[in-house]
């Protein structure tokens, strides 16, 4: 540590654009450390724990969170405006990622365990299980979810199902509501010290690249995500890294589509949560004709203030980019310091070019108008990697042909829906091709999140008395594994 003075990391009203609360220091270096040594020393203990033990500490974390509703929700509101009913919905989504990964890991079939025997004449008996990753995980908090996708968010509770501790870098969109998390789910767990939490730019350079950190999650921009991916770049020992970055999520309206409900919930899904969703609908292709419905329910929408004051000036160099563009429609501005209007711009299809289609975060959307339906395969296949894509119709034989091209760049496909909301369930997959995230195969919410944090090893001619209970014969533990190439239940 130097002798200059710490830099102090300050939360703000989006509303007024004042600090709220008192400031907090940002880490040092030395705090870095101290934070992953501890959680290192604690997960020792951590991945031996049974997934039994584990499970209920979840469960209690969950109850934890819950219990604090109140609190919780009123020192984020401050940090970001975004509501007591947006911000209770998010403390009980956040409790029921805990819960899920609990039900998880007492399943067992995360494990993916499997038993191939001896066979004559020269194969070995080979056992195969997938295990905690040996080390610490970092966690980038993300800012337009201060619980989901923050301190004791789905990465968080992911890694700790898994039986890794963490260390999260603080979003400096809500510090206060950051240590408040932590301190709650700190005091639900049998060490506090499996979860630390860390503030400043800078800390986040240090834990990334603290040789005890075997992994890294992230939920933030390209941008973001690129510098922390120079960082691990630059580790002696590499490390994987699980980025959500940026995505449009395309939406094909077919000429099938009734067009009040479609343009009802597109301006709905455009605008909800002042656009400040990974999901939010950014690019739609519709019939020519289609666009002037679209522009009426715009035209009808009210903006709001932004997370923060980066983040609204971030939108207005988007809009300054989709200037080039005729302006569709508009909604109406909002309340707040840091508020915003929502934007449509349109363009017809054979003047559409794929670079138009980066993300502008926030309510921002582009309308591309087709006269084919035939013509939009092969500009879609153009388009960037992104988390969803949406199609809207009432004849299913008419999306066949674009179905399968948004099959290629999108890692969730959506029938008449929106993809703002992602369900916390079993099957969900959230990820994508570049530059929606780092890891296609891989997702950020769900069951299948915990894979990340998992590593697999294989036992050959290994003693029973020495197996992991999971592979040994008598299946103690009762867990689904393949056996000798037949799934047992």
């Amino acid at each position: 540590m130097t002798g200059k003075a710490l830099s102090m990391i300050y939360g703000y009203d989006p509303r007024t654009g004042q600090a709220v609360g008192d400031p907090l220091p940002e880490a040092t270096t030395a705090d870095v450390s101290a934070a992953v040594t501890a959680a290192a020393a604690a997960g020792a203990g951590w991945r031996a724990s049974s997934a039994a033990e584990r499970a209920s500490v979840l469960e209690a974390v969950a109850d934890a969170l819950l219990a604090r509703v109140d609190d919780l929700w009123q020192v984020a509101d401050r940090e970001t405006a975004l509501g007591e009913v947006r911000l209770r919905g998010e403390v009980a989504r956040t409790a029921g990622q805990f819960r899920l990964f609990a039900k998880v890991i007492r399943d067992g079939g995360y494990l993916d365990a499997v038993i191939d025997h001896a066979a004559a004449p020269a194969q070995p008996d080979v056992r195969r299980m997938k295990r905690a990753l040996p080390g610490v995980v970092a966690v980038f908090a993300a800012s337009n979810f201060p619980f989901a996708f923050s301190v004791a968010g789905g990465d968080t509770a992911s890694a700790l199902a898994a039986g890794c501790p963490v260390v999260v870098k603080a979003h400096p969109g809500h510090p206060r509501t950051s240590e408040m998390v932590a301190s709650v789910v700190q005091a639900a767990l049998p060490d506090p010290t499996l979860l630390g939490l860390v503030h400043g730019m800078q800390a986040g350079a240090d834990l990334v690249q603290h040789p005890l950190v075997v992994a890294a999650g992230f939920t933030g921009s390209i941008s973001g995500g690129r510098a922390v991916q120079g960082l691990i770049d630059a580790r002696e020992t590499p490390i994987p890294f699980f980025g959500e970055l940026g995505s449009v999520n395309p939406v094909v309206v077919l000429p099938s589509a009734v067009s009040s409900e479609v343009a009802s919930g597109f301006a709905a899904s455009l605008t909800l949560g002042v656009g400040q969703f990974c999901t939010n609908p950014g690019l739609v292709f519709v019939p020519e004709g289609f666009e002037k419905v679209i522009g009426e329910a715009v035209e009808g929408t009210t903006g709001g203030p932004m997370l923060n004051e980066r983040i609204r000036d971030g939108y207005a160099g988007g809009l300054d980019r989709l200037g080039s563009l005729r302006l569709l429609a508009e909604g109406k501005a909002g309340d707040g310091e840091w508020t915003v209007t929502p934007k449509v711009f349109t363009t017809p299809l054979d003047s559409f070019a794929s670079e138009m289609a980066e993300e502008c975060f926030g309510p921002a959307a582009i309308v591309v108008t087709y006269n084919d339906i035939s013509s939009l395969s092969a500009v879609i296949g153009r388009l960037q990697g992104s988390l969803t894509a949406t199609i809207h119709g009432t004849e299913p034989s008419e999306a066949a042909e674009v179905a399968d091209a948004l099959s290629r760049i999108a890692g969730r496909l959506i029938w008449n829906g929106w993809p703002t909301g992602v369900a916390v369930c079993w099957a969900m997959h959230h990820g994508g091709p570049w530059p929606a995230s780092t890891a296609p195969a891989h997702t950020s919410v769900g069951a299948t999140a915990i894979d990340r944090w998992l590593t697999p090893t294989a036992y050959q001619d290994w003693p029973e008395e020495l197996l992991p209970e999971e592979l040994r014969d008598a299946n103690p533990l009762t867990i689904p594994r393949r056996v000798d190439g037949a799934f047992q239940r």
